[in-house]
């Protein structure tokens, strides 16, 4: 992979005529010695966050070894990078030909579930393998996210006691797990799923071998500031203290977006200036897909040859390539007023999900991927890094 010391001497001499995508390996291992040094149990990367090799290669690199995957692919992802990785198998929902095939050719012993039925699929499809470790997901509220995954998976607090009372005579280890949804803007989230944890297990006097906290942790955009990862760490520390259990389970958690957002970016080139209006030359169905839907403000900037820069700020709203109205990106974008055709942005914070989500909707697809040694734009870490996107 070509490797540049900063995203403008990229530019300057690539002049890319395609979106380019980069990648920061030192913000990752960054992020996971935080992760490794303050919280209070094992870490499991997210893969389905960003499952490029080089992505993978450093998340070994610095330390962190065991992986919640959500598919065959995803294990096998993995096992190009390190062969004996331990693989988590955390989607609840998986055809009986994945079970299989993870157990018996990749040797996953760890799967998730929510349902009876899923239960029983995992027990035939094993043939009553006495080596399994099995997580029961419960729902717990998703009020504090900003992407609520609480409405696809979880066990009903109704249901969740007497799933654990049948999953624990099948596993060799049990687990319990939740998830308070994707970029979790308050703490008090995993203190109230852990609560929810404390009430199952004295409904039904099964001590887990696992607590799961799931993924959810945040990271930092010009419109969603969250508190710092250390109240995180400190208000679950609090909330497993709560349980007052005379030992505590290990404690697992699965990291995706505060891990690897800050290490990516995309630079864009504009292809057309209508008043506020950029028509760029990528979008949702490329590296920018939660700049839609989800309407997540990534911080932008940008990157001349040279010329002055208009002092005055505006605020942009960005077109895709594509032929599709759906391809827009409401932002706002804030920029120079005087940026114009030709120009090129740099948008950070797309290290997770932004290569995961491309397509090659209308052809327009781009592979062009570069490591940088400079810094992100934004960071959890260096408040000095976001006193511009903030004030803006």
């Amino acid at each position: 992979m070509q490797k540049f010391k900063t995203v403008d001497e990229l530019v300057r001499q690539l002049k890319p005529e395609k979106p380019v995508y980069c990648i920061r390996k030192q913000s990752i291992q960054r992020a996971s010695n935080f992760f490794k040094n303050k919280f209070p149990g094992k870490i499991l990367y997210a893969v389905k966050t960003n499952p490029h090799s080089e992505i993978l290669k450093t998340i070994v690199n610095s330390g962190i070894e065991d992986f919640d995957v959500a598919s065959l692919e995803e294990v096998k992802n993995v096992r190009k990078i390190k062969p004996n990785a331990k693989c988590y198998f955390m989607h609840t929902v998986k055809s009986r030909e994945s079970i299989k095939e993870a157990y018996f050719k990749y040797g996953v012993k760890a799967f998730s579930l929510d349902t009876k039925d899923e239960l029983i699929k995992i027990v035939e499809t094993t043939n009553s393998a006495k080596d399994l470790e099995l997580f029961v997901r419960i729902s717990v509220s998703n009020e504090h996210a900003e992407i609520d995954l609480s409405k696809k998976f979880g066990a009903l607090n109704s249901e969740a006691p007497g799933l654990v009372r049948l999953t624990n005579q099948y596993a060799k280890k049990i687990g319990l797990s939740f998830h308070v949804g994707s970029q979790c803007m308050h703490p008090i989230s995993y203190s109230k799923g852990i609560t929810e944890i404390g009430n199952i297990i004295k409904k039904t006097k099964i001590l887990p071998d696992y607590i799961n906290i799931g993924g959810g942790f945040p990271t930092i955009y010009p419109d969603l500031v969250p508190q710092s990862l250390d109240n995180y760490f400190e208000e679950i520390k609090k909330g497993l203290e709560n349980l007052k259990l005379e030992k505590l389970p290990e404690i697992i958690c699965e990291p995706g977006r505060a891990i690897v957002a800050e290490s990516g970016s995309t630079v864009v080139r504009v292809n057309l200036r209508k008043k506020q209006k950029l028509y760029i030359n990528d979008g949702t169905y490329g590296t920018l897909f939660d700049a839609g839907v989800p309407n997540i403000v990534y911080p932008s900037r940008l990157i001349t040859s040279g010329r002055l820069i208009s002092k005055k700020l505006t605020s942009f709203d960005f077109y895709g390539p594509t032929c599709d109205s759906m391809d827009y990106m409401k932002g706002p974008f804030v920029l120079p007023n005087n940026i114009k055709e030709n120009d090129y942005i740099e948008l950070g914070q797309l290290g997770a999900y932004g290569l995961t989500f491309r397509t090659e909707f209308n052809g327009f697809y781009s592979n062009e991927i570069y490591e940088v040694e400079d810094k992100p734009i934004m960071s959890m870490f260096d408040k000095e890094a976001n006193k511009a996107f903030l004030v803006a």
